[in-house]
């Protein structure tokens, strides 16, 4: 079994393809259990962002693997496998591994260094956990994602340098300095749009939800903090938006929720949109109005492409290298762990023999003192666990240094091992199943 990672990013696909892939949030527990019940897929996490959508599968075959997710992924995306290909990346095994570990460090963001992604990562694991399709490779693989990622941050203060989308959404929109947002959205990107615009000098913020009890906890969260702020139901958005300068839609909706509708005559007056929804969240006529101006994530990938990202090549190389050095020790981990079972279903074997053996002694002198048989029994054993030490030590290190040699198979053949042996030792769970 192997890690399979495919998906498309804002590197590899228009934005137009990325949105009739997005999953929406109330959706992704059915494509996670579509994924898992495919033919060739023991574990799967999807990860959805504003700007990625990948899916991480520990899978028994690549080929087998590969063509279950991308036909659920093009299924999602109402278009033929044959369409989505050209969009997708695809990395197995070793390179899934430091995919994931760059994805989660902020080094394949849009903004280089953000430190949102991890974050994300982290969401996207507990709901696929909660969904029952996490096992144990995913689990521990997750769990070293996310130490590497804090790991990068603090070691190179990338994490400092990088922006996220929505303070370049707002470089975009211009100074808000004392000016009045409206946000349209009270998940995680609408509370992140009220931090940075709260860093940024707004001077007031009003939050629009569809679940009032999320606005108004935003809001709360929001005024603490310094800014005024208040919660209103989406019906008031065109109200609010009336005295608004910013507007920030970030619902995760599948449909548009802000329209030419929503705004009102501005007699000169600027009103700057930030769509950062994926699918979109502003309808495209929006742009089309007088006095209002969008910005959306395809002006963000064009500023970032001409203004290139605010990291230092040092800090940036310091990261790759951090990354690398993570992938090389924890697939040393998982050779070594995949030799373990063998390793113990070789010396469960070998106490078995010595078992049987001392059993035939007491049948052929069962007249021997039973101090005598005691000591011949730990001096059998003392010997056999001497001669299996070494060799079993030296072949998890030789397995964990090369990935060239089946040592575990090599053990079973030399010992005679039933293959079947260090399966029901190993006897994997999901993290769920433990008790």
């Amino acid at each position: 079994m192997s890690v399979l990672a495919v998906g498309l990013s804002h590197r590899s696909a228009e934005l137009s393809t990325l949105e009739r892939v997005a999953v929406p949030a109330p959706e992704v527990g059915k494509v996670l259990d579509e994924l898992q019940q495919a033919e060739h897929v023991s574990e799967v996490m999807l990860v959805s962002t504003c700007n990625r959508i990948e899916v991480y599968a520990v899978v028994e075959t690549f080929h087998g693997g590969l063509d279950d997710v991308s036909r659920v992924l093009s299924r999602q995306a109402g278009m033929e496998p044959a369409e989505l290909y050209d969009s997708l990346y695809v990395h197995y095994a070793g390179a899934a591994v430091e995919h994931l570990f760059s994805v989660a460090s902020g080094l394949d963001s849009m903004v280089v260094g953000e430190t949102q992604i991890l974050g994300q990562v982290r969401s996207s694991y507990a709901t696929a956990r909660e969904a029952g399709t996490v096992g144990r490779t995913l689990h521990e693989l997750i769990q070293t994602t996310l130490r590497v990622g804090k790991r990068v941050h603090t070691e190179t203060g990338l994490d400092q340098l990088g922006a996220s989308v929505v303070s370049e959404a707002l470089a975009a929109a211009g100074d808000v300095t004392g000016k009045h947002a409206v946000i349209v959205g009270a998940g995680s990107m609408g509370a992140l749009s009220a931090s940075q615009l709260r860093k940024a000098g707004i001077g007031e913020i009003t939050v629009a939800n569809r679940t009032d009890a999320r606005a108004r906890r935003l809001a709360a969260n929001v005024t603490e903090q310094g800014v005024p702020a208040r919660a209103i139901p989406l019906s008031g958005v065109a109200d609010a938006v009336r005295d608004a300068d910013v507007v920030i839609c970030c619902t995760g909706a599948q449909d548009a929720v802000f329209a030419p509708g929503h705004v009102l005559p501005r007699g000169g007056r600027t009103l700057v949109v930030c769509d950062l929804g994926l699918p979109r969240d502003v309808d495209p006529a929006v742009g089309e109005l007088a006095d209002v101006r969008v910005v959306d994530l395809a002006t963000i990938q064009r500023r970032m492409r001409e203004a290139g990202t605010p990291t230092t090549e040092r800090q940036t190389a310091k990261a790759t290298g951090i990354v690398l050095d993570e992938v090389r020790d924890y697939l040393a981990g998982q050779r070594s762990a995949e030799v373990t079972p063998t390793v113990t279903a070789l010396r469960r074997r070998a106490a078995e023999v010595v078992d049987a053996e001392l059993l035939r002694l007491d049948n052929r002198l069962p007249e021997l003192d039973s101090a005598v048989r005691e000591e011949v029994g730990r001096t059998v054993r003392r010997v056999v666990d001497k001669l299996l030490h070494a060799p079993t030590v030296r072949v998890k290190q030789l397995a964990a240094e090369t990935a060239d040699t089946d040592y575990a198979n090599a053990l079973r053949e030399l010992f005679c091992l039933d293959p079947q042996a260090p399966a029901a030792v190993a006897s994997p769970k999901p993290p769920s199943e433990k008790k």
